[in-house]
């Protein structure tokens, strides 16, 4: 059994949201590097410039990448073999962020009662903590600290199994030409696709964990995904929609089983602002 104190996890919660929100993952940068690329908008390879630079000055100040710098999202791989000694593991993550967002000066975006006073919690807490036992003796913690803008994006919807693959096309498409430049493209897109209609929508948000454009292990899932990019490339919305060439730069697809009767599809769309941190105990 391997014992991990609840101050460590606080101390590397921490850590994790303020260097997220300074930085932009390597394969995020190269991604929007290839964008600019690629755009064939002169408008649109600008907004791109502009973009990099934002993310190369918020690196050498220590300033956020975004003004938004998201509700704190914390999704764990804790291992059966693993302890948590000297306090609660919630608790501890919750101190975490409190505390990373108060030493990095990052702003505090959520409310405690949402559809009554938004009264702000001024910390960022609570969390949103999801936690899966695993195999092993260690704790994996990964973080997405998640702007609104992006999640005000997301949908759900329980297709009919006739529906089929192109069912699952069609909404993420049309999804993404109904809410055009609101998610600030060039967007990455997480998919979830099967189980019920609360696991869909954990595995599309868990989808945006993947480095960009690493396409799923499963060939018809990687084929699914390319089609995807393809059509919401063709929709012409564009960097920030602009109207461009590159409105999407990966689609990310996660599938499970699902009930015979069912097929609920979840779309959780990210920004090119694409924070993650990731570390393990």
């Amino acid at each position: 059994m391997k014992e991990i104190k609840a101050c460590d996890v606080t101390k590397t919660v921490s850590s994790l949201f303020e260097h997220s929100c300074h930085y932009l993952p390597p394969d995020v940068m190269i991604a929007l590097r290839q964008a600019r690329e690629k755009e064939k908008s002169p408008v649109c390879r600008d907004v791109l410039d502009r973009i990099l630079e934002n993310a190369n000055v918020a690196g050498e100040e220590q300033i956020p990448l975004c003004q938004d710098t998201g509700a704190a999202v914390v999704m764990l791989e804790l291992g059966q073999e693993v302890h948590i000694t000297d306090g609660d593991l919630n608790t501890a993550i919750n101190e975490g962020v409190r505390q990373g967002y108060d030493k990095g000066y990052l702003r505090k975006s959520i409310v405690s009662r949402p559809c009554f006073a938004r009264v702000n919690t001024k910390d960022n807490t609570p969390a949103m903590i999801h936690t899966d036992i695993v195999p092993g003796n260690r704790l994996k913690i990964s973080v997405l600290p998640k702007g609104g803008g992006s999640e005000n994006c997301s949908r759900l919807t329980a297709l009919t199994p006739a529906k089929g693959r192109q069912g699952v096309i069609d909404f993420v498409v049309n999804l993404v030409d109904e809410v055009g430049g609101n998610p600030c493209p060039p967007v990455i897109i997480g998919v979830g696709i099967g189980g019920t209609t609360d696991r869909t929508m954990f595995i599309a948000k868990k989808a945006l964990l993947r480095k960009v454009g690493e396409p799923s292990p499963d060939p018809e899932v990687a084929d699914l995904e390319s089609e995807i990019l393809e059509r919401v490339n063709n929709l012409g919305i564009g960097a920030m929609g602009y109207g461009g060439t590159v409105t999407a730069l990966a689609v990310h697809a996660e599938t499970f089983p699902c009930h015979i009767a069912s097929m609920p599809v979840a779309v959780n769309m990210q920004c090119w602002c694409a924070r993650r941190g990731e570390a393990i105990l």
